[in-house]
């Protein structure tokens, strides 16, 4: 059917514009979140079924990106209970399909945009010191908004991880806007 009205388009999903569509995951997303995990150097690969639960019970603060049907970036986090204002990210991963894209600073956003973290004013999440993506992204997010980044070893290669894995320094950005407060007083 052609369009005859002269300024009206006719609307176009996101992932016809070439554009990934984020979504909150269900549990029958576990599978490909493992495979894009995989598939995401550094990152840890957790079992088949942790995604799962994840994708389950914490779909709220979580998120998939979907291109051309296949699942090409996700985000898990949660809220930790005893800091109602903090999103604690637990892994990032973006698919080579969809790197340069913007997306896992998109995807962070979305998911701090959802009601469930209404009263989120900063964020959490450890980086090993080699991931460079991940600081790259986490740098950038905070520099948007407008809140201090601070970084420290935590769980250490030694002390926690019997040298089995490197040393993840925590990753602390927040609260939201608090650069912008100071720079206007």
């Amino acid at each position: 059917m052609k369009n005859t009205e002269p300024n009206i388009r006719p609307v176009e999903s996101p992932e016809r514009r070439g554009e990934p569509r984020l979504r909150r995951p269900t549990s029958a997303d576990g599978s490909a979140v493992w495979e894009l995990i995989a598939a995401c150097h550094p990152l840890d690969r957790n079992s088949l079924y942790c995604n799962i639960l994840q994708c389950e019970h914490f779909a709220e603060t979580c998120v998939v990106a979907e291109l051309d049907g296949e699942v090409v970036g996700w985000i898990s986090g949660h809220i930790p209970p005893n800091e109602p204002d903090t999103l604690f990210v637990w892994q990032v991963a973006v698919g080579e399909k969809a790197r340069g894209l913007g997306l896992a600073k998109k995807m962070l956003n979305a998911i701090l945009d959802r009601a469930v973290c209404a009263d989120v004013d900063r964020i959490k999440t450890t980086i090993t010191k080699d991931n460079e993506a991940s600081w790259g992204l986490f740098t950038s997010f905070a520099a948007d908004r407008d809140a201090p980044l601070v970084r420290a070893p935590h769980f250490t290669r030694e002390g926690h991880f019997d040298g089995r894995a490197e040393t993840e320094h925590l990753v602390r950005i927040g609260p939201f806007g608090a650069l912008a407060d100071v720079a206007a007083a």
